[in-house]
């Protein structure tokens, strides 16, 4: 195969995988069809297959992506020279990183939890998977051993990740049963977050305050006088 026959497969996998990501975190996993996919990029089902095999190979690729990107990451922030604040910090604002240009990947992440998932897959795929997942815990554990000396980077390591993920699944389920919107609940992992470092004796951290907002000259016009004093 020519270099560049190899480069328009790969941009056709990636528009895949992109389709793949939005189906995804608008239809779950169970919602997540082949055909939805290739109609979501404007393919055929039969020609989606001629790039992946099925449903589980896409997903195994999502899954791979995803853990090579927080293993960069990861890695960019060992390689700074941080305080144990400003590596908690760091850390927690990676999370939301992730979260605000991945948001798939936290959903990734939850329905590995479910058996089905992996059902049809290899024992040395899952192997891997275990292998590079534990290569990231093994950097996010060491990463968190610089914060408090007296607390395993483990235990810290499994205590953030679990918050985050926790507090993203509770904004989806909040917007799924129509009483919050994806994105709403970003001051409350803040306020989570301030808990954490203050728990550490940390102080919280200063953040700007956000702009009132201005009501429009039709609100004005509705709302009734004050009263004299």
């Amino acid at each position: 195969m020519s270099e560049r026959r190899k480069r328009e497969r790969e941009a056709r996998r990636g528009e895949i995988l992109d389709a793949a990501r939005d189906v995804l975190l608008a239809q779950g996993l169970r919602g997540t069809t082949t055909k939805e996919i290739a109609e979501r990029c404007e393919l055929s089902e039969a020609t989606l297959f001629f790039y992946f095999r099925n449903k589980d190979e896409i997903l195994l690729s999502l899954i791979f992506e995803s853990i090579g990107f927080w293993a960069q990451g990861l890695e960019a922030l060992a390689a700074k020279a941080l305080t144990p604040p400003e590596v908690l910090e760091a850390i927690w604002q990676f999370h939301e990183e992730v979260y605000r240009e991945h948001p798939d990947y936290y959903v990734i992440s939850a329905y590995l939890a479910q058996p089905q998932v992996l059902e049809n897959v290899s024992v040395e795929v899952k192997e891997e998977i275990a292998r590079r997942s534990g290569e990231n815990f093994r950097r996010l554990r060491e990463l968190l051993g610089r914060v408090d000396a007296s607390t395993p980077g483990a235990i810290l390591a499994d205590l953030v990740w679990s918050l985050f993920l926790g507090l993203t699944i509770a904004e989806a389920s909040r917007t799924n049963l129509g009483y919050g919107r994806r994105g709403e609940q970003l001051q409350a992992r803040n306020q989570v977050f301030d808990v954490v470092r203050r728990a550490f004796g940390f102080a919280p951290v200063k953040r700007a305050a956000r702009p009132a907002r201005r009501a429009s000259a039709h609100a004005d016009a509705r709302r009734p006088p004050r009263a004299a004093a």
